[in-house]
């Protein structure tokens, strides 16, 4: 069996000087101290802020081209991405192939680990040539320690095929990278050496939330504060779409507004059109295609 290579070098990897002492501490202590640590993850995002900022501005040049967004990652990185992924359809009514996440190991192992996976730098590759990645795509390889096979691989294929790449990462020294992105999350070592599910998937976590987010404020799924690019699917969705209406247009009752968000067929934004301007689904419908679908310079 051959040695593997030395990872003593990753940031991830070193232990941590504030717990030495983590088997001895008691419930309370552990708890304590975990909370404390975790107070470094906003400031490591924060930090991170230009590169963030850098990489949302070429990944919605190319998602507004007719690109799509792909997250690759392994272990916790990977469940992150396919995690963020799952949840632009629901709150942005977001094509699901829009945005996507592949995980070393494939859907088992979200709930199953497939620890072995991550070594293939060939899984992604195949995975990302049924995707057909292009050079309107943008890939956002996932990766605490930054030397992932499974990533690696995906990054190289995606670079060849023209694609944005992007790494994000918790170790300074993965910037020596080929992608065209690199953010830093830069969280130090982990309470529990080598478990980069703590702070490390937190920032991640943190991240992609920002990613995400940011790109669909950016496509103008977002009209103020409000989540107006929704379909009301369930009771939850329902209540909420109705009170945004009855925000936004304040003399409807709630049974007024249920009838037009029925008469929009669930679409929100859509409802909103035809409430603020009393007109029917089609009209507007034509009305958000005239303005790239904004509500703003509409209302």
């Amino acid at each position: 069996m051959s040695l593997p290579p030395d990872r003593g070098h990753v940031r991830t990897e070193h232990r941590h000087a504030g717990s030495m002492d983590l088997d001895m501490l008691d419930t309370a202590g552990c708890v304590r101290l975990l909370i404390e640590d975790h107070l470094a993850v906003p400031e490591a995002v924060a930090a991170a802020a230009p590169g963030l900022t850098a990489f949302i501005d070429a990944l919605v040049e190319r998602v507004r081209a007719g690109g799509r967004l792909i997250y690759v990652g392994a272990g916790t990185s990977g469940r992150l991405g396919v995690l963020d992924a799952a949840e632009c359809p629901p709150t942005f009514q977001s094509d699901p192939d829009q945005v996507l996440g592949l995980i070393a190991g494939g859907d088992a192992a979200l709930r199953r680990s497939s620890e072995a996976m991550e070594d293939d730098p060939h899984g992604a590759r195949h995975d990302l040539a049924a995707l057909g990645v292009g050079r309107l795509d943008t890939v956002v390889a996932i990766a605490a320690g930054g030397t992932t096979p499974f990533v690696l691989g995906a990054v190289e294929l995606a670079a060849k095929a023209g694609a944005l790449t992007a790494l994000l990462t918790c170790t300074p020294s993965a910037t020596g990278t080929s992608c065209d992105h690199v953010i830093v999350l830069d969280t130090g070592p982990e309470l529990l050496t080598g478990s980069t599910r703590l702070k490390a998937g937190s920032a991640t976590k943190l991240a992609l939330n920002i990613i995400s987010t940011t790109l669909f404020v950016r496509l103008g799924k977002v009209y103020s504060n409000l989540m107006v690019d929704m379909r009301a699917t369930n009771t939850k969705l329902t209540d909420r779409a109705i009170r945004i209406l009855c925000e936004l247009k304040p003399e409807l009752t709630r049974e007024a507004a249920s009838g037009v968000l029925h008469d929009a067929g669930g679409e929100l934004k859509a409802a909103i059109v035809m409430a603020r301007l009393g007109i029917d689904l089609a009209a507007a419908r034509a009305k958000l295609a005239e303005h790239g679908e904004r509500l703003r310079p509409i209302l």
